[in-house]
């Protein structure tokens, strides 16, 4: 048998730290930003090392050949992705919390996708009605789905359906099994190549199909932690990791750019000194709030062995803080930067566009700020 040419890759990697593999991918990825954004897709010269490196099986069990990683230190690992590129960031993230499935899957299931160490699964919320009716051996599955991230590299897409009289389940297919649709016509996020798709009467297996409400067979904390509070936690890093980016980017821009009429740099304007302050304290902050509400749960779920509802609101709400202030923090950056920041050669541009987009996916919504509202006054 012929041997694997990603083994020695992945070995040398597993050496290495999730944190040190996503520093050492930074530059790789920083190359690919102008073809990342023209073919509105990562490149295979982005996603390849990302494999190799293990990043996408981060949060897969250790029984199926995964790092089962820690959420706090994850968090670490999307950050830094994210600040070399926004998109990359939020499909990393995309495909490695997605793969959480794999601790909630029937076994057999799991190992069919998952224990492919180059699985990578794209998903996507409906669009319209979708449904399945049962047939012998399986699921009929028809129906349109939305903002499928990362699909342009997924081998398996994933779609759910159901309600009224049939319980809710999550359909894998092959991805050569779906049609694309190409919607994702967008300035921010640009190369997470978040297509659409469709299936008509599409035959679905039995054993592909798995239903969301049943206690994961994994035991780790990692799985007993609802899914969606992990999107949220990592978007949030997402987030966080394009403002980084962003602030970064304007503070090299302050100390050459000099404003009309002025000698002097832009570092060196009071008002911009004191503005970018108020950025870095409001970055800080959501950064600190994320990071401590999470270490506390993750704790707390490690012991017990479940999540309480206060827990899951405080992930909630530092997810949903952390997206839109991040937001806010790239907007002052963004106004210091001046007639430069509409240039897309300054990172500033980027960056805005980026933050923004998150802003509008369901996890930044503001109405989660409500939700939470209503919890602490015990509404």
């Amino acid at each position: 048998m012929s041997a694997n040419p990603n083994d020695s890759a992945r070995t040398t990697d597993a050496l290495e730290t999730p944190l040190a593999r996503a520093e050492r991918l930074r530059p790789v990825i920083e190359a690919h930003l102008a073809e990342i954004d023209a073919e509105r897709r990562l490149p295979d010269a982005v996603v390849t090392p990302m494999r190799e490196a293990g990043l996408f099986r981060l949060l897969v069990p250790r029984s199926l050949g995964g790092e089962e990683m820690p959420l706090p230190e994850y968090l670490d690992v999307v950050r830094t992705v994210a600040h070399a590129d926004g998109s990359t960031g939020w499909c990393f993230n995309q495909g490695t919390v997605f793969a959480t499935h794999a601790g909630r899957a029937p076994r057999a299931l799991a190992e069919e996708v998952w224990g492919d160490p180059n699985t990578v699964v794209a998903n996507g919320p409906p669009e319209g009605p979708v449904s399945y009716k049962r047939v012998k051996g399986g699921h009929q599955l028809t129906g349109n789905w939305m903002f499928s991230s990362g699909s342009p590299h997924a081998n398996w897409i994933a779609a759910v359906a159901g309600g009224s009289d049939l319980p809710v389940r999550l359909h894998l297919l092959p991805k050569n099994e779906v049609t694309f649709v190409d919607v994702w016509q967008v300035q921010g996020l640009r190369g997470t190549g978040s297509f659409g798709f469709g299936v008509s009467d599409h035959f679905v297996p039995e054993s592909r199909a798995m239903a969301l409400d049943q206690p994961p067979p994994e035991p780790g904390p990692l799985y007993m932690i609802p899914q969606e509070l992990l999107f949220a936690c990592g978007f949030a890093c997402v987030a966080l990791g394009v403002a980084r980016a962003g602030l970064d980017g304007t503070i090299e821009l302050a100390s050459v750019k000099h404003p009309q009429s002025s000698r002097k740099p832009l570092c060196e304007d009071p008002v911009v000194q004191a503005q970018m302050g108020r950025a870095e304290s409001i970055w800080h902050a959501a950064k600190a709030l994320l990071h401590e509400s999470v270490r506390v749960v993750w704790d707390s779920v490690s012991a017990r062995g479940a999540i309480t509802d206060e827990e899951r609101l405080r992930l909630r709400m530092a997810g949903t803080h952390a997206i839109r202030e991040s937001a806010a923090a790239v907007d002052i950056a963004y106004n210091l930067s001046g007639s430069s920041a509409i240039f897309a050669s300054q990172k500033i541009q980027r960056r805005f566009q980026d933050a923004h987009v998150i802003t509008q996916q369901v996890q930044g919504r503001e109405a989660h700020y409500q939700t939470v509202g209503r919890f602490f006054l015990g509404v």
